[in-house]
């Protein structure tokens, strides 16, 4: 996905920008969200307040990294925040979505089974302590080079690459025991 244009960045009618940053951001932001706190309802929640930050703090924005970098790092940091928070260490979600999804029953056996395969894997990732969640979930589902991660989560580039081993190692081993 391209970054946003210079023009649209230098209007001055902030509305429009914000509006754009979140039909190109939105879904990312909320995936990124989401592979911190494992809950649709409160990812939508905090995705919302870190559009609002965003908003809020575009004057702040000079170009020195990209706009989608620094929107990201708004979000991470966000998201830890919400984590050490009275809310979520005090409030109990009793609405849980279920994580597998019901097969229609045209569905083929090799879909199915693909579908419990991939089911497996996110439970597995959504178990794993958040410092080897982020790194797996920005460089396998987003695609980010590790030296972006490491500006991201504000950690060294080799703290990246042994997280990344690590978590793959966790997850090999938690999915054997399946």
């Amino acid at each position: 996905m391209e970054e946003l244009t210079l023009e649209i960045l230098d209007t001055e009618d902030k509305d429009v920008m914000i509006d754009e940053i979140m039909n190109r951001y939105g879904q990312e932001i909320l995936q990124l969200v989401f592979s911190y706190v494992n809950n649709r309802s409160i990812a939508e929640d905090l995705t919302q307040d870190i559009f609002v930050k965003c908003y809020k703090s575009l004057h702040t924005y000079r170009g020195k990294s990209k706009l989608r970098t620094w929107l990201w790092s708004i979000a991470i940091n966000h998201c830890k925040d919400f984590l050490k928070s009275w809310y979520n260490k005090n409030v109990v979600i009793t609405e849980d979505e279920p994580l597998n999804n019901t097969t229609k029953k045209e569905m083929v056996e090799q879909t199915v089974i693909q579908r419990q395969e991939d089911d497996q894997l996110i439970s597995a990732i959504m178990m794993l302590p958040i410092k080897y969640r982020e790194v797996i979930y920005l460089f396998y589902y987003e695609e980010l080079p590790i030296k972006e991660i490491a500006v991201l989560t504000e950690v060294g580039t080799n703290t990246v690459k042994t997280r990344l081993r690590r978590a793959k190692e966790l997850l090999k081993e938690r999915l054997e025991e399946l």
